[in-house]
């Protein structure tokens, strides 16, 4: 096996990115190792990016070299925050009002997990990994996400430790749920100033009582989705017992009629009912809705059983199945974040350096994001004052790009890569409404 040719260390774009984080570090060798780390995870993927990978170093042979032993220091030893980091690209999403975070979109929370062999690494263990769908040895996530339909970007993530790990087990003071550690990171992101909707989250939080009720108590806006055959409350054998037993006993006069869209074009008809069932009602504090592609018979791969605080005024139906359909950025973004950005392709094992890789993960994330604000802002200077485009430069088509990414394999400018990764995004939004006038310029992303 051949050597791969190291990445550049941050041309063109992504200087200007990684200028931005410079202050964050305490010498001149830990911002090259931050500028190759990022290009690293940029390039285009032809193997896995371990720290061989990033170094551009042949694997085994030369994971002793210096390139790769500089990068192994930076991740692990190290004495940069990972926090500041990940405070520092959440600001330049922030700052900036074309990617910023808007109050019509959600903060998802969900939890990822990946295959790990062994037991040396901190964190991994024999659990439910969501990725493959069973029991196996591997590492967990939990993570939050902003999303509305033009754009998503992964916000804050933090790994969660089994109590097999502890020596305490689920008693030991270290042991902190899913649910827990994913209420800490909803204050860490509006501790942020991350603007939100609503939170969101699947039926694995929503079935989940003390997280449920802590998002009262806090008067926490959501939308949280649960398993329809589960009861939640007491009540009179007569009356339905479950979401589903609700969803079945309406009229079909009670059923309004809601149309999804999707961004490649497509529709889908959909179904929306209110249900009152235990303390849930159209009128109570806590509303259930059960949505569904067939009113008639209820299909589980397509119905979703919702309860939310926003009032009728606040959401109607409609609105509410948006919020929710909102949900689906995070499955994307998973298996942009894995596949493309080696979000699990670490070789390290500790704490520390896994939550760092993650953090930078992220950042390249968000790095495409801030390059193509930079690209609006730049189509906003060259208007004349009449409202007349000037000539301007060639915009890259980002759907040819990610059609072509894989013939291409030499493609390694980040800001290339980044419109083809976006690519890939906005060609799988789960739904679309009009192109706001300060969006992202038009680089055949649009269907």
């Amino acid at each position: 096996m051949t050597a791969r040719r190291p990445c550049p260390a941050a041309p063109g774009p992504l200087e200007d990115y990684a200028v931005q984080f410079d202050a964050l570090f305490h010498s001149l060798a830990q911002r090259r190792c931050f500028r190759t780390y990022l290009a690293g995870l940029l390039a285009p993927r032809d193997r896995a990016k371990t720290l061989t990978a990033l170094a551009g170093a042949e694997p085994v042979v030369q994971a002793q070299s210096a390139p790769v032993q500089r990068m192994q220091f930076f991740l692990s030893e190290s004495n940069w925050d990972v926090d500041r980091i990940a405070q520092r690209t959440l600001q330049l999403l922030l700052a900036d009002p074309v990617i910023a975070p808007t109050t019509d979109g959600v903060l998802v929370i969900d939890d990822t997990g990946d295959r790990k062999d062994g037991c040396a690494t901190d964190h991994v263990a024999r659990q439910y990994l969501g990725s493959v769908g069973k029991i196996d040895n591997g590492i967990v996530a939990v993570t939050t996400l902003w999303a509305n339909e033009q754009r998503y970007y992964p916000l804050h993530v933090v790994p969660y430790t089994p109590e097999c790990r502890l020596p305490g087990g689920k008693q030991d003071p270290a042991f902190h749920t899913k649910p827990r550690l994913a209420l800490e990171l909803v204050e860490r992101a509006k501790a942020t100033g991350i603007a939100f909707k609503a939170i969101v989250a699947d039926s694995a939080y929503g079935d989940n009582r003390p997280f449920v009720h802590v998002l009262n108590e806090r008067h926490l806006p959501y939308v949280l989705a649960h398993s329809g055959k589960i009861g939640r409350g007491w009540a009179p054998s007569h009356l339905a017992h479950s979401f589903e037993d609700a969803a079945r006993e309406l009229p079909l006069r009670s059923w309004q009629r809601i149309v999804r869209r999707f961004r490649d074009g497509h529709t889908q008809r959909w179904w929306a009912a209110e249900l009152t069932l235990f303390k849930y009602g159209p009128h109570r504090p806590i509303r259930a809705i059960c949505a569904t592609t067939d009113r008639r018979t209820l299909p589980d791969l397509n119905t979703w059983y919702l309860t939310t605080t926003l009032s009728e005024e606040q959401a109607p139906l409609a609105q509410v199945v948006r919020l929710y359909g909102l949900r689906n950025w995070i499955e994307q973004s998973y298996k942009q974040m894995k596949d493309e950005l080696g979000w699990a392709d670490f070789m390290v094992r500790s704490d520390l350096a896994i939550r760092r890789h993650w953090t930078l993960v992220c950042c390249a994330f968000a790095f495409c994001w801030w390059h193509e604000a930079r690209d609006v802002h730049w189509h906003e200077e060259v208007a004349s004052p009449k409202g007349e485009k000037k000539q301007a430069r060639p915009t890259s088509n980002a759907m040819l790009l990610a059609s072509t990414a894989a013939v291409h394999s030499g493609l390694d400018d980040p800001g290339t890569l980044a419109h083809v990764l976006l690519a890939g995004l906005f060609g799988r939004a789960p739904t679309t409404r009009a192109r706001r006038a300060l969006s992202l310029p038009y680089v055949g992303l649009r269907h």
